[in-house]
């Protein structure tokens, strides 16, 4: 069948490029109907425990997203009438953001005050009303004394404050709705910082950071895929010397990639972060097929063939190795549906797709390529005397020392793998050269971290929040929260009704306390009601029967592990305290925090099903179980290394690198299989002695292994300098994981084989991984 193949393409070269092209384009046609998705919530499942928790809190109450405009007046004093009016007319502005729902700023605070029997509630600070310094220092007095203002709306210094903008998307055309924020947002931004010099105005909030997600990724594409492209073309034309065989690569790496997004948009997928870099990753897998190719095609014309007869026995020798290495990868990657985030899912989807249209491409299209344009290689009359065949000299001479050698240097790598914590910190997962991360850090630094939990403590009766015990209870937890050491603000409804208590009792500093009586809590909520004006009620803090009440609460930038924690004591506290009523507790950031755990878990369950199946083809696919199993030790080692060896660079293991393992266990396949392919066609058709059989594989795929490994070192690398962090350590790591590969098959699987296999007799088993010449 094959053969029937192999002849056709090579009869018809121009036919099968025109058809290849034909099919190429109408799969790539698909891409038009790929939109970038940015919203954070695409990292969570629809079962996802804390995403339904979350989203029944946004049901109940006001939805919390929001934008975030981060003043820093020139002359570091909020509380100047010039800096007062910027507020002002930025909050009113603010409204005009689409979708907002509600703003709130120092400026339009409903403070509370009480004039003989009224209760007077009004804008703190009021529009068209001239500003004395007496006036400013009452402004500043009351800003960083009242809880729902310090720490959240301005800092204690009076150095900084905050216009918060909430909005509630309507979810009808997600790709839109934030960009259409964004664009509003900076508009106001620019204007205000263009009206003002010496004014800084920073973006920071959820809307911002879902932003972020798509900016990043598509200046990735912008700049990465291009720069692979060229690391691509440099290196092959470097270490390969051939135009042409350069030219019929990137054509094979273009074709797969278009194909590959092109199925994907057909298929109804939709990009994000992670699934964005597909396509640096199948170009940098499309690679090795094509090298395997031309390095024994040059190998044989170099020995005198001609180019029609050296590139049908190239494919003849690699097409099995390079068909078992692209199912393998391919494996490797669909393993990734067991993660519980769907973008990985998406991307390792895709591109075991473009791993697979690669192979197709590499044993149809390319040789077609090849051909069709011309080919030159110089003729010798020995074997290329490269570097690799040193190697296998020092190989087979200190295989004694090697292999105690290796084995020493794996175990301690591995034995550091454990060492390494479960974290994510998802502020972190964008470059500082990101401007959301450089205005969230600097928010933390100055103002409040972005953490936030959103707790909603259920009284279970209508109008229960109004009982004295429920306050006396929400007063405590409110209390508790606040003595926590990584809180910098809470936001609780108790807040209020101690400050009407006092209002409604002439401002008597010693009724600061909450109300206990049941229908006198009831009349101040209402009444405060009442004279709230629009946007500014109370929707975002009670249900509508008053039966629970969400308190929010914000915290220094936290990683998972602390969160989780933090997430065990407010459970904890409530279990001992206030057994009575249901807490519910979530929010975007414990949501991050938690599905990094659940995504090891679930790919642990992929790598292994992986693993077995990978094995099973190995043991078919090279004739025997021993060396099937024997295959195991260089797949499993390089990835369990790369992990102990991340520990010592960083330790931390988020939702990016809970992929990697998976991800590369079938990439490093590819120098397995051929190094073993290579050895035993040497022991069974060469008549050749273990040493003898090292030496051969190392001569005949050593170039071939240590030039595919460099390239996807190279687009890995290429990939781990993405601002988008998630993609930079997932690009790192993987690099590291393929580079071990290659060192633990070069110097740990050779003394392996000659010393397990070293006293045997010649293998007769007369099947073997592809057919030499």
């Amino acid at each position: 069948m094959k053969e029937k193949l192999f002849a056709s393409v090579l009869r018809h070269p121009i036919l099968v490029v025109l058809f290849t092209i034909v099919l190429v384009v109408l799969a790539a046609a698909g891409a038009k109907n790929l939109v970038f998705k940015s919203d954070y919530r695409v990292f969570f499942s629809d079962e996802n425990p804390q995403l339904i928790a979350y989203e029944s809190m946004q049901n109940i109450y006001n939805k919390s997203d929001n934008v975030s405009f981060i003043v820093v007046p020139a002359d570091g004093n909020v509380f100047t009438p010039e800096t007062l009016d910027i507020v002002g007319r930025m909050t009113t502005d603010a409204w005009q953001v689409p979708y907002s729902t509600r703003v709130d700023s120092i400026t339009n605070f409903q403070y509370t005050w009480a004039e003989e029997d009224d209760m007077i509630v009004e804008d703190l600070v009021m529009e068209g009303v001239e500003l004395d310094q007496p006036a400013l220092d009452r402004i500043r007095q009351i800003s960083i004394s009242e809880p729902q203002l310090l720490n959240k709306i301005v800092s204690e210094q009076g150095h900084v404050t905050i216009v918060n903008v909430t909005v509630q998307l309507p979810g009808i055309d997600p790709v839109a709705e934030v960009p259409e924020v964004v664009a509003k947002v900076r508009e106001i931004q620019q204007q205000f910082m263009a009206e003002n010099p010496g004014l800084e105005i920073k973006l920071s909030g959820i809307v911002m950071m879902n932003n972020s997600f798509a900016e990043s990724s598509l200046e990735d594409n912008a700049t990465l895929v291009p720069a692979m492209f060229g690391v691509v073309i440099i290196t092959m034309l470097f270490l390969l010397r051939t135009f042409s065989g350069t030219l019929s690569t990137v054509v094979i790496i273009a074709a797969s990639i278009a194909s590959a997004m092109g199925l994907a948009g057909w298929g109804g997928l939709y990009l994000t972060g992670p699934s964005a870099g597909a396509p640096t990753m199948i170009l940098t897998l499309a690679v090795a097929d094509c090298v395997h190719i031309l390095s024994t095609m040059f190998y044989e014309m170099r020995q005198g063939e001609e180019k029609k007869k050296a590139l049908l026995d190239s494919l003849r020798i690699n097409f099995q190795p390079i068909m078992l290495t692209s199912v393998t990868t391919a494996i490797g990657f669909l393993s990734m549906n067991f993660s519980d985030s769907p973008p990985f899912r998406d991307l390792g989807n895709i591109v075991a797709a473009g791993v697979m249209l690669a192979f197709v491409f590499s044993v149809t299209l390319f040789p077609a390529l090849l051909m069709i344009l011309p080919v030159r290689v110089k003729v010798r009359t020995e074997e290329d005397r490269d570097w690799t065949r040193s190697l296998a000299g020092f190989v087979t001479d200190k295989r004694k020392l090697l292999l105690p050698g290796m084995s020493v240097i794996m175990i301690a790598l591995i034995a550091f793998l454990p060492q390494n914590r479960l974290n994510d910190d998802f502020v972190k997962y964008f470059d500082t050269s990101v401007p959301f991360r450089q205005a969230t850090d600097f928010m933390q630094d100055n103002l409040s971290g972005m953490t936030q939990l959103e707790i909603s403590i259920n009284s279970g009766e209508s109008s229960g929040i109004n009982d004295p015990n429920y306050l006396m209870k929400l007063g405590a937890f409110s209390d508790w929260l606040r003595e926590q050491p990584e809180t910098d603000h809470v936001n609780t409804l108790s807040d209020t009704l101690m400050r009407l208590n006092k209002n409604m009792h002439a401002d008597d500093e010693t009724y600061y306390r909450l109300p206990e009586d049941r229908e006198l809590s009831a009349q101040y909520l209402l009444l405060y009601e009442m004279s709230l004006p629009y946007g500014l009620d109370l929707n975002n803090q009670l249900n509508v029967d008053k039966s629970s009440v969400r308190l929010i609460g914000t915290f220094r930038n936290m990683t998972s592990n602390e969160l989780v924690k933090l997430e065990e004591r407010i459970n904890n506290w409530f279990k001992t305290n206030a057994s009575e009523y249901n807490a519910q507790v979530t929010g975007p950031n414990l949501m991050f925090a938690h599905i990094s755990q659940r995504n090891i878990q679930s790919m642990l369950t992929g790598i292994a099903l992986a693993l077995v199946l990978i094995s099973l083809l190995l043991g078919i696919a090279l004739r025997s179980v021993r060396f099937g199993l024997i295959s195991l030790i260089p797949n499993l080692a390089p990835a369990m290394m790369g992990f102990g060896m991340w520990y010592l660079i960083d330790g931390q293991v988020g939702l990016g690198l809970s992929v990697v393992a998976g991800m590369t266990l079938g990439i490093v396949v590819d120098d397995t299989v051929h190094f073993l392919s290579k050895y035993l066609h040497a022991r069974r058709h060469r008549n050749a002695d273990a040493e003898a059989a090292v030496r051969y594989a190392f001569g005949s795929v050593g170039r071939a292994l240590w030039v595919t490994t460099f390239v996807l070192v190279c687009g890995f690398m290429v990939l781990a300098q993405s601002s988008f962090k998630l993609n930079a350590d997932m690009g790192f790591l993987t690099a590291v994981t393929i580079l071990i590969a290659l060192i633990v098959d070069f110097l740990f699987l050779p003394p392996l084989l000659m010393k397990l296999d070293g006293n045997k007799e010649k293998i007769t088993v007369e099947n073997s991984v592809g057919v030499e010449k």
